[in-house]
């Protein structure tokens, strides 16, 4: 179907001085690596870029820099529009229409558990404050409340239009019960997934395994045209990745996964991006980088080209 969201979408990570203040010099050398990869788009303000710590003057300076490297080369992007506060993040949705990303991202309101009703109130809001610019809802399983995919097909009977999902996904049923509930709904799943994913019904990732080299991940899903075999090999291996070397920080040492995403990107080195995490979360420290370095080209050597 035309105008589906597809393929491998990247993540912008928050480089941080010691002082916690935003590196945007780096962050520059981030956009136009990814820009370079040719991955299918890049995104921002997600949980990876820390959202959450931003003020709005750096949200601002963030998805205009986002804008402005995209327009000029040609890439799709996305403004995450994200806050746990739903009047500042009705705001930025107004400021972010402004720069015309190929679409804009929101999480539901977080602090307290939201209604149906006050979910549909707050979606054609922000649909509104975004027109023309199409909405993807951010709505992963760590959400005050995921939506069951009947109540997709009820947002959609509500009039709200919603282009995409960033969701962890399900089984044949879920993929079909989403389908009946909103057959224009682009399904973006999570990255390590992805392979499994297109297979079942998903059409692209928020990808998270782009973290430790976008370039490895959008040729990987260039591989799922031609060889799902091969593809789906690829993806046990990125499933051992993660089992063996990133779920322990998270179930272990109890690290976020904004932590993991910043580990991943150092161990990959593609871009000069730290561990660290702006104040008061903690990142993985830099030591830990090495070893893991060491046993993913083991594993995955697929993601540490030589060239």
């Amino acid at each position: 179907m035309e105008n589906r969201i597809t393929g491998t979408w990247c993540t912008l990570l928050l480089p941080l001085n010691t002082d916690d203040s935003i590196d945007f010099g780096k962050l520059e050398v981030q956009i136009d690596a990814l820009i370079a990869f040719g991955v299918s788009g890049i995104y921002s303000n997600g949980t990876a870029a820390e959202f959450y710590s931003q003020s709005e003057v750096e949200f601002d300076q963030i998805s205009e820099l986002l804008a402005e490297r995209c327009r000029a080369n040609a890439t799709p992007f996305q403004i995450g529009c994200n806050h746990v506060n739903p009047m500042l993040a009705l705001e930025r949705v107004k400021r972010a229409a402004a720069l015309q990303p190929d679409a804009i991202q929101v999480i539901l309101p977080d602090w307290t558990v939201p209604s149906m009703d006050e979910i549909v109130d707050f979606l054609m809001a922000v649909q509104q404050a975004a027109n023309p610019i199409r909405l993807v809802l951010y709505n992963p399983p760590h959400a005050k409340r995921v939506l069951l995919p009947e109540e997709y097909g009820i947002l959609r009977e509500s009039g709200v239009r919603l282009a995409g999902c960033k969701v962890k996904g399900g089984d044949a049923a879920w993929y079909a019960a989403m389908r009946q509930s909103d057959p224009e709904l682009s399904l973006g799943v999570p990255g390590h997934t992805l392979a499994s994913g297109i297979l079942a019904g998903a059409d692209g990732s928020y990808s998270n395994i782009a973290c430790l080299h976008p370039g490895a991940a959008q040729a990987w899903y260039h591989l799922m045209a031609v060889d799902m075999e091969r593809a789906l090999e690829l993806e046990k291996r990125i499933g051992l990745f993660m089992e063996q070397l990133i779920r322990p920080y998270i179930t272990r040492y109890q690290y976020s996964n904004q932590a993991v995403d910043k580990l991943m990107a150092a161990v990959g080195g593609w871009a000069p991006i730290t561990t660290r995490l702006r104040w008061p979360y903690r990142g993985v420290h830099e030591r830990e980088v090495g070893a893991v370095r060491i046993e993913a080209e083991r594993i995955i050597p697929e993601f540490f080209p030589t060239n």
